[in-house]
């Protein structure tokens, strides 16, 4: 059964292309600097908009309301742990040099 059709006989699960958070703080980490554009869900439930960025061990996370959260890897687990991550795509913009150069 693919994950189109199981979301379609179980309406509360997240987008198919969802990122849980640690699958996501990988992402982030690995791009260092990158600014991510992100749809946050609760199963199938639409959250908002988060920008999230990765430099060094820390986490910014921007939620719809405006309000920045800096984070370690634990943090960001523990606070989105129950949440998924989908249409995550670079916003294009650069907090650092780090993803020229790596």
């Amino acid at each position: 059964m693919s994950a189109r059709s199981a979301r379609n006989l179980n309406p509360s699960l997240p987008p198919a292309d969802a990122f849980d958070a640690p699958r996501l703080l990988k992402l982030l980490h690995r791009h260092g600097g990158r600014e991510y554009v992100a749809t946050l869900y609760f199963g199938a439930e639409v959250k908002g908009e988060y920008r999230l960025t990765a430099r060094g061990e820390r986490v910014r996370a921007q939620g719809p309301s405006g309000t920045i959260s800096e984070l370690d890897a634990e943090g960001f687990t523990s606070l989105f742990g129950r949440y998924h991550f989908a249409q995550v795509q670079p916003s294009g913009v650069l907090t650092d040099l780090g993803p020229l150069f790596g």
